[in-house]
C-alpha cells in the first residue's frame, strides 16, 4: 500500500463511526470473526478499543490484520482502522 494510498484511506476513515468495539475480552474468536464479517461488507472499518481493555490497540491491530488478511490504516489512541479490498466492485480503488 503506497503512502499516498494510506492517506486518501485515512481521508476517509475520518468521517466514519466505529463499526465494532473490543472490551474487556479483547481479541477472542467472535471479535476476529465479527471484524472478518465486517472487512467483507465494508473494505473500510473503524474499530474502538473500549477504556476497559487492557491491551495495546496497536498491538492487537496487528493481531486482527494477521487473522483476517487485511492491513493497517492506523490506529490513534483507541481507534483502529483496518482495510481488506473486496474481491469485486472495490469502493476504494487505488489512484493510477
Amino acid at each position: 500500500m503506497t503512502t499516498k494510498y494510506r492517506a486518501y484511506l485515512k481521508g476517509q476513515a475520518m468521517t466514519m463511526d466505529p463499526v465494532l468495539q473490543i472490551g474487556k475480552s479483547c481479541l477472542t474468536p467472535e471479535v476476529t470473526a465479527a471484524v472478518d464479517e465486517a472487512l467483507e461488507a465494508r473494505e473500510l472499518i473503524k474499530i474502538s478499543v473500549l477504556q476497559n481493555c487492557v491491551d495495546d490497540p496497536r498491538d492487537m491491530a496487528e493481531m486482527l490484520a494477521g487473522r483476517t488478511r487485511s492491513q493497517v490504516v492506523q490506529v490513534i489512541g483507541k481507534k483502529i482502522v483496518l482495510f481488506r479490498q473486496a474481491k469485486k466492485n472495490s469502493k476504494y480503488l487505488p489512484e493510477k
